[in-house]
């Protein structure tokens, strides 16, 4: 539940809470989280307690009701520690919680929105398989009308949260005879209903805390109820709000894991040295962390940018698209950097950014990889300009 204190804080106030958990808190417990291989649970408790499963869902139902631009303040923050403790809520701030606010019935948000915000009610949102990834719409999974309920049968993969979530929001093909996008439905499957099962992977390269898991349906019996906005046919439309919100702060958390690396790394070259005198005085050095903090500044415009006009009222989904192919980039390529800049310390010992180096790798990966994001801009780029001339979501004055 969320604390009353936080309940009443404005944001300036808010992110300053926020800002002092991470260095007080998150930072300091990450040698414990490693050492156990998840996030203590008084961590847990915390962030529910601070309102992290809340920032983006409104008051009306229990949440913190933050702007994009705010939620994007707050991802920069807490994301300077292990995004493995982010990872615990993503899923319930961005590709549920929006999908359920913007498509869910009224009954459907008022029993769900107020859990989730207050952590009480973790969801993973359940669309990957086995052979269907960035091709979602031909996903197998299939939920067959029977009666008052859907029989759901199939499995998922790579799915956040699968092994803690209490709820799936799971896209299913509601409709056999359709093979594209049009026969496939979001409903939202109890985690302890007959028939679900979960398993972990043995191995994880990054992110070894909060593994993403598999998810299996055996005859599972959903009720009708169930059926997200009580229509079939509009599943892959509606997952596409949550996707475009969690890819914003996929973005964000890019941005946040560059900082804590650059600030982690220069502070060892300023302690550290070499050739008769500290480290941070070679030029070569001070170019390669230069070039690094240009292409953060970069991105946290870009994030920022898009957080303002996401707020304006329309959801500039190439640009979060740029915004996250970027990122996600930028930040495997400072990771890189400061790896190699540490020298011994990047490949021996405790220090962080080996392990966020790791971490930060996945980012490219997750929320679409990066060739679907180059594919899919230069095809939008081509498409507008042969329809008027100008850049998808341009800045042009018109």
């Amino acid at each position: 539940m969320i604390d009353q204190d936080v309940l009443r804080c404005d944001f300036p106030a808010y992110l300053r809470k926020i800002a002092d958990f991470t260095d007080d808190e998150l930072i300091p417990t990450e040698p414990e989280m490693v050492d156990a291989g998840a996030v203590p649970e008084r961590i847990l408790d915390r962030m529910a307690a601070l309102g992290l499963f809340g920032i983006s869902i409104p008051r009306a139902y229990g949440g913190l009701e933050w702007t994009m631009e705010q939620q994007v303040r707050l991802t920069f923050e807490f994301t300077r520690a292990s995004c493995v403790y982010r990872s615990r809520f993503s899923t319930v701030i961005g590709l549920c919680s929006q999908a359920i606010l913007d498509h869910g019935t009224e009954e459907q948000r008022r029993e769900m929105l107020p859990a989730m915000a207050a952590g009480e009610l973790v969801t993973a949102f359940a669309l990957t398989e086995e052979e269907a990834g960035s091709d979602a719409a031909h996903l197998r999974t299939t939920a067959i009308r029977d009666g008052a309920d859907y029989l759901v049968n199939g499995s998922k993969r790579y799915i956040t949260n699968a092994a803690w979530a209490d709820a799936f929001l799971t896209f299913a093909r509601t409709d056999p005879d359709e093979p594209g996008a049009a026969g496939v439905s979001a409903l939202i499957v109890d985690a302890r209903a007959p028939g679900v099962s979960t398993a972990l992977p043995r191995y994880m390269n990054g992110h070894a805390e909060a593994p993403v898991g598999e998810i299996r349906f055996r005859g599972v019996r959903v009720p009708a109820g169930q059926l997200l906005g009580g229509v079939e046919g509009q599943g892959l439309k509606m997952a596409l709000r949550g996707i475009n919100h969690a890819r914003l702060h996929v973005a964000a958390t890019c941005v946040g894991q560059a900082t804590r690396m650059l600030e982690e790394t220069t502070a060892h070259l300023n302690g550290r040295e070499q050739f008769g005198g500290p480290l941070a005085d070679l030029g070569a050095v001070r170019s390669t962390l230069g070039e690094s903090y240009a292409e953060l500044e970069a991105g946290r415009a870009l994030v920022m940018e898009s957080a303002r006009t996401f707020d304006r009222g329309e959801v500039p989904r190439h640009r979060i698209a740029a915004a996250k192919l970027y990122c996600s980039e930028m930040a495997s390529r400072v990771a890189d950097r400061c790896v190699q800049l540490l020298g011994g310390a990047g490949i021996v010992g405790p220090h962080p950014v080996p392990r966020m180096w790791r971490d930060v790798r996945a980012l490219r990966i997750y929320e679409g990889s990066s060739p679907i994001h180059q594919r899919n801009l230069g095809r939008a780029m081509i498409e507008q300009v042969r329809a008027d001339g100008t850049l998808p979501d341009t800045f042009r004055a018109r």
